[in-house]
């Protein structure tokens, strides 16, 4: 008799959204842990890097175990049958949160959201926008309802950070713990 032991790979959606250093950093995290990282980026988060970093999309691509464009909808992460641990969207703007609310699933990102969702797998939205109306309120309440997790990334002060690097590492940590992973980045309250 074979045990089934779980895979070890996540996917991380990269939207549009301000905070592409939530991604680039999410996926490095990911691989100093040793976990297989399937990578979509909106069309929105290509035009975000060349304003927000240095970095071309080629390079944040190659941080990535497989990469696809956010059109291939017939992509291994569409499926419930493509074993994950959950789904990262780090940042996730507005417009995917909208989506993966209401259901559409226009883009890779929202199908492998949905797909995450009805699986029962973990999804955390750390959605990036801020004031809020009524409409993002009620988007995210209705991902909640549908058992994903918003996570703006809000700053610890407690953690006493130095850098934007520090908040960012410290973020992204809170983020990799819901889906039970230990960035080790994460100066824990009371530690």
């Amino acid at each position: 008799m074979s045990i089934h032991v779980p895979a070890r790979r996540v996917v991380v959606g990269i939207t549009g959204a301000s905070g592409i250093l939530y991604g680039i950093r999410t996926l490095e995290c990911l691989r100093r842990l040793g976990i297989e990282t399937h990578l979509v980026m909106t069309r929105a988060a290509h035009v975000t890097l060349t304003h927000e970093l240095p970095w071309k999309a080629e390079e944040v691509k190659e941080l990535a175990s497989v990469h696809y464009t956010s059109t291939d909808i017939g992509a291994a992460i569409s499926s419930g049958s493509f074993r994950t641990m959950g789904m990262l969207v780090a940042p996730c703007s507005i417009k995917s949160l909208s989506e993966i609310a209401t259901g559409v699933t226009d883009s890779l990102l929202s199908r492998a959201a949905d797909v995450t969702l009805k699986e029962r797998r973990p999804l955390v939205l750390m959605v990036r926008e801020t004031p809020l109306h009524l409409g993002h309120l009620r988007s995210m309440t209705q991902v909640t309802e549908m058992g994903a997790i918003v996570m703006p990334p809000v700053p610890a002060f407690y953690a006493k950070p130095k850098s934007i690097d520090d908040i960012v590492d410290h973020s992204v940590g809170r983020m990799l713990d819901l889906i039970g992973l230990d960035s080790g980045t994460v100066r824990r309250w009371g530690s």
